[in-house]
């Protein structure tokens, strides 16, 4: 982001528009961003779409126009820790996206790429409004949301991989669960990524035992299927302007 940018007086005077995973799908990251709403995209830039070079560099152009912010993602984790020299198991998906980007007409430099991954946060707190690519943790309201490309750790885990059951499902893929969103206190509302729960090509919300919200953004852009957002008020996610605790 700019040097000293204001992250919340951006938001109170534009409201946010909250973009679910793209993986790719340049095309409708560009529709999507296309709004004076200040963008929080969910993570999950990269991976399976046509275009994942162009993605990320229209990411970087809206931050560094100060109009946006994006979450790490755990595809996004993956390139980083290729770019940070930690390299990991690299599957087709990921082989793709390093050849798109060494490909790409935006000569996106490597160094410039892995800075914004590794400062990119797991989540973004805003008052009782949470932004999470894969799953809250309560830990989310009192950690740092920083440094997930470095290490891993169980809140930065359900963040970015959502919570699992113990099984592996016939794609070789392991078992989500939604328990995690009883854990939501009412009067929360969590917006996230990762998982494309949807019933009817809507984004899915789900209401915890606690009575706590969930609503799921991942409508399959890049395999498939489409690009999901929505738009906030600031009144929605400020209210009054109280406590308020920015990117923690």
């Amino acid at each position: 982001m700019p040097a000293g940018f204001d992250f919340i007086n951006a938001i109170t005077k534009r409201g946010i528009r909250v973009i679910g995973d793209v993986h790719g799908d340049i095309q409708s990251f560009i529709h999507a961003a296309s709004t004076d709403r200040f963008i929080i995209q969910l993570g999950d830039l990269v991976d399976y779409g046509p275009d994942s070079e162009a993605t990320l560099h229209l990411m970087l152009q809206i931050m560094r126009e100060g109009r946006g912010i994006f979450i790490l993602g755990n595809h996004d984790r993956k390139l980083a820790r290729v770019l940070n020299g930690r390299r990991p198991h690299i599957d087709s998906q990921l082989e793709k996206t390093l050849q798109q980007i060494a490909a790409g007409p935006h000569l996106l430099k490597q160094d410039v790429l892995a800075t914004a991954l590794n400062n990119a946060p797991a989540w973004i707190v805003l008052n009782h409004t949470i932004f999470v690519h894969g799953a809250f943790h309560p830990a989310v309201l009192r950690s740092s949301p920083y440094g997930a490309t470095q290490r891993m750790t169980p809140v930065f885990s359900r963040a970015l991989f959502g919570e699992t059951t113990r099984h592996i499902q016939p794609d070789g893929y392991p078992e989500r669960t939604l328990r995690w969103v009883d854990y939501i206190e009412a009067g929360y509302h969590v917006y996230c990524g990762h998982d494309n729960r949807s019933l009817n090509g809507l984004p899915y919300v789900r209401t915890g035992a606690k009575g706590g919200m969930a609503t799921f953004l991942d409508l399959g852009a890049g395999k498939g299927g489409h690009l999901a957002w929505i738009d906030l008020a600031p009144e929605t996610i400020l209210p009054g302007r109280g406590a308020i605790t920015a990117l923690s």
